[in-house]
């Protein structure tokens, strides 16, 4: 072990947190200008800040990973600790990629603080030396298995923010489609009223042009009004729930497969380090479960006709079990995956 340079990993990773924590204010004061009522086609300097920074958070850690690496003489992902640095990094670096290809600025927020929460548990709570494994852990699975779950992990976590603004704004999008079906019902009765005092060429021009138009104007208008609050403009401006619930889908597809590479690995992985590939081993049973929640939502997703919400909470409830199979069963179950003390 390089104790050097294990502190010096140590401190990129610090880093890294003060760049999220920066990128967090930022993102939060180019929302706080969609709320009071700021084109959204404006130039947004501060959300370019917390792209920059998010940026740089994601190069001091891939950074710090790889020193980290290079002081423990292994892979960097060997115990919860580096498990933490390594799903979070994907976290940032899958929001970035996407960010290069589509507006992902509405999600900066969220991002930089899962990221720096996450780190912030690892260095405080989860920390140990950069060091060696136990003879069970030095083997090529190690590589292969664990990187593939932390990407998993990464994919998920995203995938599960995406899913909590889609609720948000499904929440918005039903009240905005309720006013306006009260705005027409409205207009159509005054229609009817004017009609019935004076003529009908009034309600001919109603009828031909069709409730449909009438609708969407009143979509317009409640979008748009006065009196809209800070939190209505802010949802407002984020994409249809439609669109980010196929966008958590996709995320949710790759990691599943992700995730079912992880389970099979790690069951060949068991297999040539304690002579049988599954034994119901509290970690072991808890992957499984959370393969078939995926499992599960994904055959939903294209066999049944279920709101978007459903879909949504359904990859909430999948993300909530990765949570739980990390931070709860690696510490309070005992069983061969056991990471008690840490």
């Amino acid at each position: 072990m390089n104790s050097d340079l294990g502190d010096i990993s140590t401190l990129l990773i610090y880093g890294a947190m003060a760049s999220y924590v920066v990128a967090m204010i930022a993102f939060a004061v180019d929302v706080s200008a969609l709320g009071v009522g700021a084109p959204k086609d404006r130039r947004r300097r501060a959300a370019g800040i917390g792209l920059s920074t998010m940026w740089l958070g994601a190069g001091l850690q891939f950074v710090g990973i790889v020193v980290r690496g290079l002081a423990a003489g292994r892979v960097p992902w060997a115990n919860m600790y580096e498990f933490t640095l390594m799903f979070t990094f994907f976290v940032v670096a899958i929001f970035l990629g996407l960010q290069t290809r589509r507006d992902m600025r509405y999600l900066g927020v969220a991002v930089a603080m899962l990221a720096f929460l996450a780190l912030m548990l690892a260095v405080s709570v989860l920390y140990v030396e950069a060091d060696g494994v136990q003879p069970a852990l030095r083997s090529y699975w190690l590589v292969i298995h664990v990187s593939v779950a932390t990407l998993a992990t990464g994919l998920s976590g995203l995938a599960a923010i995406i899913s909590i603004a889609q609720l948000v704004k499904a929440r918005s999008e039903r009240a905005s489609a309720g006013s306006a079906a009260m705005a027409a019902a409205g207009s159509t009765a005054e229609v009817t009223s004017a009609a019935t005092g004076g003529g009908t060429s009034v309600t001919s021009r109603a009828a031909a042009g069709g409730g449909t138009s009438a609708t969407a104007t009143a979509v317009a208008e409640t979008a748009t009004e006065p009196g809209a609050t800070f939190g209505s403009r802010i949802v407002g401006a984020l994409p249809a729930s439609a669109n980010m619930e196929r966008l958590a889908y996709r995320l949710n597809a790759v990691g599943f497969v992700a995730w079912t590479f992880t389970l099979v690995a790690g069951a060949i992985w068991a297999e040539h380090a304690w002579g049988r590939p599954w034994g119901w081993d509290p970690k072991e049973t808890w992957t499984f479960v959370i393969w078939v929640i995926y499992a599960a939502y994904l055959h939903a997703r294209v066999t049944t006709g279920w709101a978007a919400e459903k879909f949504a909470y359904f990859a909430l409830v999948g993300f909530m079990a990765v949570l739980a199979n990390f931070y709860i069963v690696n510490i309070f179950f005992s069983g061969k995956h056991s990471y008690a003390g840490v």
